[in-house]
Order: structure tokens, then sequence, then C-alpha cells
């Protein structure tokens, strides 16, 4: 829950700047994957949402990518407070 609270304190931030930066979609994903993932707690079986969270988990991970070759500090600081891992380089 702390996370949560977090989140949307960086997110009242967040929505006061440009929705469109990489900074904001990644917060955004972030906090939609974490609400589907509570969901697909409870329900196991619900497909659809798993797929869907494929999909969110991937656009995520594209920006990171994006974010991480064009400002690496931007990144880092990102990272540290989403309290995300930090992606693997392929």
């Amino acid at each position: 829950m702390v996370k949560n609270s977090f989140i949307s304190v960086i997110f009242q931030e967040k929505k006061e700047e440009n929705r469109g930066s990489v900074e904001f979609q990644i917060v955004s994903f972030t906090n939609k994957i974490r609400r589907l993932t509570s969901h697909l707690e409870l329900h196991k079986k619900d497909y659809l949402s798993q797929r869907g969270l494929r999909k969110i988990l991937g656009k995520r991970q594209r920006l990171l990518s994006y974010l991480s070759k064009k400002n690496k500090i931007r990144y880092k600081e990102l990272i540290s407070e989403l309290d995300i891992r930090e992606s693997k380089n392929r």
C-alpha cells in the first residue's frame, strides 16, 4: 500500500507536466501493471487480463529501453522512484 501512495504522489506531480513524456507514460503503465497484478491474484483464470498485462509490460519495457538510451540519469532516477528492476540489455 505504501508503494501505491508513493506512486500516486509521483503521478500527481507528473500530471502537471507533459502527459506525453516518457516518464509520465512509464508511471501510468506501472500503475496499470500493479492494478492488473492485484486483480490477477484474485482471478487466476482471467486470460484476457493476462494478455493485457503482457502487452502493457512490453510497452513499458520498450519505453524504459528508449529512456535508458536517451538519458541514463533520468532512467536511473525513475527506476529507483518506481522501485522496479533495471532492464536486461540484449
